[in-house]
């Protein structure tokens, strides 16, 4: 693990971000260069839709290469298969959980920049991952939402 203090990602979250990034410098933000140098050679630029599209369209490229920049930088990369306290809920843990009515699911704590429900990865700073952090198999957990309390039972925790 590495010094640097910072929101935890995993290895796969911070290999995503690069990718997009790349994607962004290599193959997205060229194309709209060229759009727009084709575009402003065709005369009057207030009138032209290609030069005035192209032109917002790289400005919103800019933008998310910065904010992708800002955040890859800020992260902490950290590896789930290097923890070695199993027994517990940790970041990178995929935690199986019953609640009262023994409505069974996986989650498994990722980095808040590579958060998705619908596929079970719930983010490090969640209500649900605050709640598991540090929990053992059998401890009962209690989440706090806007729409009331809910308690949690770890049934298995698995790093993959």
């Amino acid at each position: 693990m590495s010094i640097k203090q910072g929101p935890p990602i995993t290895p796969a979250g911070m290999a995503a971000l690069k990718a997009r990034y790349d994607l962004l410098l290599g193959t997205e933000r060229p194309a709209i260069v060229e759009i727009v140098s084709w575009a402003a050679g065709n005369g009057d630029r207030s009138e032209n839709g290609d030069y005035l599209y192209g032109r917002k369209k790289m400005r919103e490229i800019d933008r998310e290469l910065a904010h992708l920049i800002k955040r890859m930088k800020a992260l902490r990369v950290v590896d789930p298969a290097a923890q070695i306290d199993r027994s517990r809920v940790f970041f990178g843990a995929s935690v199986d959980i019953a609640d009262e009515d023994d409505n069974r699911q996986t989650v498994t704590l990722v980095g808040d920049d590579e958060q998705d429900a619908g596929a079970g990865r719930i983010g490090w700073n969640s209500p649900l991952a605050r709640a598991l952090r540090g929990a053992a198999i059998g401890d009962l957990r209690v989440v706090r939402l806007p729409s009331g309390s809910k308690e949690w039972e770890v049934l298995a925790i698995a790093y993959d």
